[in-house]
């Protein structure tokens, strides 16, 4: 009778096991861009690859076009538990250093993402630190573009900082419209749902906020002229559930990290070029790019740090700003 109870308690054991390791999990992940986008795609292309890795243990399951709900409060779902994924600019509702990421010239050029935001630098291992106190773990880097500046017409002093006479849509958000100011304009803080109305209707002459991708999705027939002044770098991260991923098994865990890693390489290839595309679809839709010299690019940069460092540093923490711009 014993015997009996041991074999059928070891039978047990072992059907558990089995089906633990068997067992499937499925994760959502959220991002902002609407179906069949680039992004859209990259995501696909990322889910496929952890269903292969793990042979369909783990399925990551897409909600495209912010149907989990706002960014910024889909990452307090992720650091709860409530969603496994996200692919979004950071949100900082809970932990305002993470804008430091956004911080003008920060980063300059395309070439210097990898430098700056290298897994082992100052500027990520920072990041990392700040998003794990959220109960986040960064999977990946998904740099999208630099931003610029849209207008109705053009300014005076385009290439500088002098006096442009216009004013233009900003971001709530303190290091925007300081460097709007540094740049010459005038900068009016509106909600991005009021940014089309108030800007068709001569409440602004422009926006400054995003890239040559988001102007042409938002406000093509609005852009007569675009000033890629680089002025902000928009990176997006993909991140995953802590809680989340320690229930996965290691090898599990091992092809997510893989994945989303060879995510982040296919993306700093293409994120220059997919900037010079959407710059060319202004273009042919009748807006007038500018185009800036390394130099005249420096020299506003140069400007802007002077100017506004100094005024917003301490919004992330000087130790912590300090840090991660001293050469």
């Amino acid at each position: 009778m014993k015997l009996s109870q041991l074999g059928i308690t070891l039978a047990t054991v072992l059907v558990m096991a089995t089906s633990t390791v068997c067992a499937q999990t499925t994760f959502k992940l959220g991002h902002v861009r609407p179906l069949g986008t680039p992004t859209d795609v990259d995501m696909q292309a990322f889910a496929a690859e952890v269903a292969k890795g793990t042979s369909g243990r783990l399925t990551i399951k897409l909600f495209p076009a912010s149907q989990l709900g706002n960014y910024t409060v889909v990452q307090e779902r992720v650091g709860l538990g409530d969603v496994e994924m996200q692919l979004a600019p950071v949100g900082t509702n809970v932990t305002k250093a993470l804008g430091i990421v956004t911080a003008p010239y920060i980063v300059e050029t395309f070439e210097q993402i990898p430098v700056v935001f290298d897994h082992k630098g100052k500027m990520m291992t920072a990041v990392d630190k700040l998003f794990e106190k959220e109960g986040i773990k960064v999977l990946g880097l998904y740099p999208k573009y630099f931003g610029g500046v849209a207008l109705s017409k053009m300014p005076n002093d385009p290439k500088g900082t002098g006096n442009k006479g216009m004013k233009v849509r900003v971001p709530g958000i303190k290091s925007f419209e300081k460097t709007a100011e540094a740049l010459g304009y005038q900068a009016t803080p509106i909600a991005f749902s009021e940014a089309f109305t108030s800007w068709q209707t001569g409440i602004v002459d422009g926006a400054i906020g995003s890239g040559a991708e988001g102007y042409w999705g938002s406000f093509k027939d609005l852009t007569k002229v675009y000033l890629p002044t680089n002025s902000h770098l928009e990176m997006w991260f993909l991140y995953v559930s802590i809680d989340a991923f320690k229930k996965l098994s290691p090898a599990d865990q091992k092809v997510l990290v893989e994945a989303g890693l060879a995510m982040e390489k296919a993306r700093y290839a293409a994120a220059a070029k997919e900037t010079t595309e959407y710059e060319g679809l202004l273009q042919k839709n009748g807006t007038q790019v500018v185009k800036f010299t390394p130099a005249e690019l420096k020299s506003m940069a140069d400007t802007v740090k002077a100017k506004v460092w100094p005024q917003i540093k301490g919004d992330y923490g000087v130790e912590l700003f300090d840090s991660v711009t001293a050469k």
